[in-house]
């Protein structure tokens, strides 16, 4: 039986936990000294999973398992804008000949926040199915542990670091567009759709609902980054075979 080692992952989780007791013990202000104990939980959770190979494969399936189903979701909502798109455009040159206006404002405005929802939700598959840019006639010259230790470093120090500031940042901004007041306290208790922000165009369609996305859309963008990062950690552990990394077909592709 090969011998369990640990993730590439599990040596910044215990490097972040050391210098998050250092940080508590001299008393710092910022983040990393004052985690709440859900923070410390997760961190010792996923330590753990790093610690063995097998449990932290299953983990990696569980969370493409959900961006397959909202990468699925997204192509029903592609569907759903074009269909939208196609009845503004139809109504907008038949309104003449019978005399009325059956333009429907709200059908448009509602073709945009669809469009927002589907790219917010599928965020997350673009990352899995290695659609974001990059120069690929100089990456795919690279060994495959080569890109693995790439991808893992830039995921790890700068990607998930901004997920993360991203979801801090939109956590209040989403309870806020779907009514609560700046105090915390919300205005009609648990019927929160009466204090939902209204669009401006016709027809004044709620507009909370769709940028509260803005946070949800951030969390499943960074479970897949998480995932990601435990996949180039395989890679870089002799591993592969638990990796399932995507290869690219557009070697001369520059973007």
């Amino acid at each position: 039986m090969r011998p369990s080692r640990l993730h590439p992952l599990g040596w910044v989780v215990l490097g972040f936990l050391l210098l998050s007791a250092v940080a508590t013990a001299m008393g710092s202000d910022r983040l990393i000294g004052n985690l709440s104990w859900w923070h410390w939980l997760g961190l010792a959770a996923l330590l753990g999973l790093c610690a063995v190979p097998e449990a932290l494969h299953r983990f990696r399936l569980g969370l493409e398992a959900v961006t397959s189903f909202t990468g699925g979701i997204a192509r029903w909502l592609g569907w759903a804008v074009f269909l939208f798109s196609l009845f503004n455009v139809v109504t907008r040159y038949t309104g003449r000949y019978v005399q009325r206006d059956i333009i429907i404002g709200e059908v448009m405005s509602l073709a945009w926040m669809t469009f927002a929802f589907m790219f917010l939700i599928a965020m997350n598959y673009g990352v899995r199915e290695g659609v974001n840019p990059r120069i690929d006639f100089w990456w795919a010259d690279f060994s495959d542990l080569r890109k693995a230790r790439l991808d893992f470093v830039m995921h790890t120090f700068f990607f998930l670091p901004f997920v993360i500031v991203g979801g801090r940042i939109l956590w209040n901004y989403s309870r806020i567009s779907l009514g609560m007041k700046r105090s915390g306290t919300w205005p009609d208790g648990w019927r929160v759709w009466n204090s939902w922000e209204q669009s401006p165009d016709a027809g004044n369609l709620p507009v909370g609902p769709i940028k509260a996305m803005l946070l949800v859309g951030f969390v499943l963008f960074g479970l897949q980054v998480l995932a990601e990062i435990v996949k180039t950690g395989f890679v870089m552990m002799g591993r592969p075979e638990l990796s399932a990394r995507k290869g690219h077909d557009a070697p001369l592709r520059i973007e």
